[in-house]
């Protein structure tokens, strides 16, 4: 299995670490190119010194139940470790109460019920629209069933708001979509859609396109990156087809490919971070192909670091937000280092070094 390279070398014996020279893209046999890590530091967004919370983006997450509870908080952490200024998490009303006290940095909105864990989609619609955001991740953690189907509907086609906020959708609010006909004729609001291969498959059934016309959406990465091209084309949305070597498709028909093949990630909540990440970057001004881009390579590199200490098997998706700032550090020395030209230093210490 060949190492992949985080972005730093380390050199025996002097305690230095230096920004290693970064992966170059690769040429895809599909058309489209393989990340490396000077071009996603190139998409990070900047961190002004003199910057506030309201700087660095407003970010409302609609997830959650109470069957999955730690789908919505690992959206609220793995974004706030990506940098979001200010997280709301905003949940039914009878189950505030439990959220408010599990969050601790993000505050929490009530979306009103007309059944338990059901929301009311007009007046949930009117809270949602009347709060501040600048981005909005939706779908983490509803229970199977209680989707918000409406919501997610009026939410997509964005004509309520006067400038739409870009939004993220996965897990349950993909499933809703399947079921809505022809959801993206009437979308209007910038969107990244998170499915995985079963998520997509059902989204391109709801389209009218048979599973076999897409081949092994797991295991071929030609097929994987042929259907996610096509389905971003029609859909006019970013579609990221995760699993190993995530695909990256915008509208225009551009493709990246992110280069991880990590078996630790394959385990609960790893897509919910990968989507509190994106939101994030959405919220701190990054256009949607470039969020995309860049949130799927913090959370792979994170993945790796995770990897690197306890192996191919135990990682937990609370383990990811952690080392997200730590790679995010990282790509952003990589940035500097080709701006200036200069060598930056950055003291390591191993056990035992004083």
């Amino acid at each position: 299995m060949p190492e992949r390279r985080l972005g730093f070398q380390h050199r025996a014996g002097d305690g230095d670490a230096e920004p290693a020279a970064p992966r170059a893209a690769e040429p895809q046999a599909e058309g489209g190119t393989t990340l490396d890590d000077r071009t996603v530091a190139n998409l990070l967004p900047e961190r002004p010194p003199r910057g506030h919370k309201g700087t660095f983006g407003k970010l409302l997450v609609i997830a959650g139940s109470l069957d999955y509870a730690g789908a919505a908080l690992l959206v609220c952490r793995a974004a706030g470790r990506a940098g979001a200024g200010l997280v709301t998490l905003a949940v039914p009303e009878s189950l505030q109460p439990l959220f408010a006290a599990k969050v601790v940095e993000a505050t929490t909105m009530a979306l009103p019920e007309d059944d338990v864990e059901e929301v009311d989609p007009e007046p949930a619609l009117a809270r949602i629209l009347d709060h501040e955001h600048d981005a909005i991740v939706l779908g983490p953690g509803p229970r199977p069933g209680l989707a918000p189907t409406e919501p997610v509907r009026r939410l997509l086609a964005g004509r309520d708001d006067d400038m739409p906020a870009p939004i993220v959708l996965d897990a349950e609010a993909l499933r809703s979509m399947a079921t809505l006909g022809d959801w993206w004729t009437t979308a209007g609001r910038p969107a990244v859609l998170t499915p995985h291969p079963g998520e997509f498959a059902r989204l391109r059934a709801g389209a009218g396109v048979e599973a076999a016309d897409d081949g092994d959406l797991a295991a071929d990465d030609a097929a994987r990156a042929g259907a996610a091209r096509d389905a971003a084309a029609r859909w006019s949305m970013v579609v990221v087809l995760k699993g190993a070597r995530t695909v990256i498709a915008d509208p225009d028909g551009t493709m990246s490919v992110a280069p991880f093949e990590n078996p630790a990630l394959a385990s609960g909540g790893t897509g919910d971070v990968l989507a509190g990440i994106i939101g994030a970057l959405l919220a701190q001004g990054l256009a949607a192909p470039a969020a995309a881009r860049a949130g799927v390579y913090l959370h792979g590199m994170a993945g790796d670091l995770v990897r690197e200490r306890l192996g191919d098997a135990g990682l937990l998706a609370s383990d990811l937000p952690e080392a997200v700032p730590v790679v995010r550090k990282r790509l952003a020395a990589i940035a500097e280092r080709a701006r200036s030209g200069k060598r930056l230093g950055f003291a390591v210490h191993a056990p035992g070094m004083s």
